[in-house]
């Protein structure tokens, strides 16, 4: 059976306490795993505690970014090696905070990705276009322009890896906070699996982001070319994560 992705990147809505309350909760609800791969993004300061909590667990810990020098004299860094060693077994990569608010380049991302390939991390590469790249009709230049700097000449194999195509505009936390309608979502997504053809010869799982709750997902998650969600501030509470899963299987 085909599985469902769920993301729930937890971002800096959670602190420590929060973050293992919210998990704990999470542990003793009735969630269809056999239909739904569910992967925790918390705090990095919250992670391994989180991790004790999931670990025997159908549940899945990712980290929300990684340094991509294994270790060194880089303060204030985490690199994939060291998250790897902590539990995680996926990271976002190139996430559009970290490109648009923290200013990562291209460049950055791709040496991001190859560093979660190097230590057998899952990279959810994130792509996506601006309200400005929308109105100026470059959409497709800038989604081609992320995958390139990525891919280009990277000898991908058999690792597995994800795409989430969350448009800037859509999330929440960008104040713009209109969801894709999924007329649109169905569009971009085939065009993306059209475009991955040169780069693998694997069917990529993409996945959409950008204000999904539980009234909207399953308006995304039943287009054939969606393969799952990256969600937001809807996974921080129990109330809205839990009706957003149950929403997927029901």
């Amino acid at each position: 059976m085909k599985k469902t992705y769920v993301l729930a990147n937890w971002k800096m809505y959670l602190d420590f306490d929060e973050s293992n309350i919210l998990m704990n909760q999470l542990l003793l609800e009735e969630i269809d795993h056999e239909r739904l791969e569910i992967v925790i993004f918390p705090s990095t300061l919250a992670l391994s505690e989180v991790e004790k909590a999931v670990r025997d667990t159908p549940f899945s810990l990712g980290a929300q970014n990684v340094a991509w020098v294994p270790k060194g004299a880089y303060t204030g860094a985490v690199s994939a090696l060291l998250f790897k060693e902590a539990g995680a077994s996926y990271a976002l990569v190139g996430h559009s905070e970290r490109r648009y608010v923290f200013g990562e380049r291209d460049s950055d991302v791709r040496k991001k990705f190859e560093a979660c390939l190097e230590v057998g991390i899952t990279p959810v590469l994130c792509i996506g276009e601006t309200k400005e790249d929308m109105d100026e009709g470059k959409r497709q230049y800038r989604l081609k322009k992320q995958l390139f700097s990525v891919f280009n000449e990277l000898d991908l194999g058999d690792t597995p890896f994800l795409i989430a195509y969350e448009p800037v505009w859509a999330i929440s936390g960008s104040g713009e906070g209109l969801a894709c309608t999924p007329a649109d979502v169905e569009d971009v997504h085939l065009w993306i699996k059209q475009e991955m053809a040169q780069y693998s010869k694997n069917n990529v799982p993409v996945l959409y982001g950008g204000s999904v709750n539980s009234e909207n997902v399953v308006s995304y998650v039943s287009l054939g070319s969606v393969d799952g969600v990256l969600v937001g501030s809807a996974s921080t509470t129990l109330t809205s994560f839990t009706a957003l899963t149950q929403a997927i299987v029901a």
